[in-house]
């Protein structure tokens, strides 16, 4: 896509050179108060890429959140060329009331395209899918684990796109899980559109890892400097190690209920048979151990210190790519 010298954009426009923060607006509050869902353009004098960055779609993942509002402060979205769009928080909704969900209890992830007339979150999904996608060559999704699960820094794509591999490869986060598009999700969405999109998923609902957070600045700013936007201003690091691509994986769940410890790190590489955690009663009975079933990356950690038998509680590597 070429980029227009005047960007229209929810009803605005924007010219090269210029920045404005434009409003996406829904749906007021149930008070009638009105509620301003901030979109921050950011456009260089010189032509260029237009890459959307976006967080929040479920309103409890704050990690995501804090990294596109780190991306806004630091001014990483002001182009060297071409154009930055940011979305910090496209559930608002579920953000002011500390909830995964929009108020109708519908999961904004799951019900894209969208409908004019559809639920709150489906008229969401339907502006965000009609007038702010079609103007993106690149997008750059943020998300966090869900509930107590503790997610590695992590991209996930879907495998046979050598753009992807080759963008993932740039971000430099310690993981690149292969995965499919679920239905009715915004990257399944943005695919059958021939939008490009990397899905970042680190730490957990709720909470703040500056590991995580680093993560994910930098990995933003390695994929803006690969498209020549980043400003000179700004240093690039390489990662401080290869990432690993995971082709297959599967949970590893919990044989009783009980009081869970895990004993290993998020990113370990464990072995078969290796003990990774245990699980014990409150009674002073004792624990019984939770080992590896194969080799492989553990990059997901349930740490919810209660568990019921069946949760998943460790996410592990069953193949990586050479």
């Amino acid at each position: 896509m070429s980029e227009k010298e005047i960007l229209e954009i929810l009803g605005e426009k924007v010219a090269l050179g210029e920045r404005k923060t434009v409003s996406f607006n829904v749906a007021k509050l149930h008070t009638q108060n009105t509620i301003d869902v901030p979109v921050i353009i950011e456009r260089s004098k010189k032509p260029g890429p237009t890459v959307l960055i976006t967080a929040g779609i479920h309103g409890d993942e704050v990690n995501g959140i804090e990294i596109v509002r780190q991306i806004i402060a630091k001014g990483i979205n002001k182009p060297k060329r071409g154009t930055i769009i940011c979305i910090p928080v496209i559930n608002v909704f579920g953000f002011i009331q500390m909830d995964r969900e929009f108020p109708d209890g519908r999961d904004l992830n799951r019900v894209f395209p969208g409908s004019k007339e559809g639920s709150l979150a489906s008229r969401v999904a339907h502006k965000l899918i009609k007038e702010i996608v079609p103007h993106v060559d690149l997008i750059m999704d943020f998300h966090t684990g869900g509930a107590d699960r503790f997610n590695a820094a992590q991209i996930r794509i879907i495998k046979g796109e050598v753009i992807l591999d080759e963008l993932a490869e740039v971000f430099g986060a310690p993981f690149v899980l292969y995965s499919k598009n679920l239905n009715k999700s915004f990257r399944n969405t943005c695919y059958k559109l021939g939008i490009p999109m990397l899905l970042f998923e680190g730490g957990k609902s709720f909470h703040i890892d500056p590991n995580v957070t680093n993560t994910g600045v930098n990995g933003a700013k390695r994929v803006l400097n690969h498209l020549d936007m980043l400003s000179n201003k700004f240093k690039v690091s390489k990662p401080k190690k290869k990432c690993v691509f995971i082709s297959s994986s599967k949970w590893i769940r919990a044989n009783r209920s009980g009081m869970f410890k895990p004993s290993v790190k998020i990113n370990s590489r464990v072995k078969k048979g290796d003990p990774i955690g245990n699980i014990t009663d409150p009674y002073g009975s004792p624990s019984f151990p939770v080992k590896a079933p194969n080799d492989g990356y553990i990059f997901n950690i349930n740490e919810s210190p209660i568990v019921y038998q069946g949760d998943a509680i460790f996410h592990i590597s069953t193949a990586v790519e050479a």
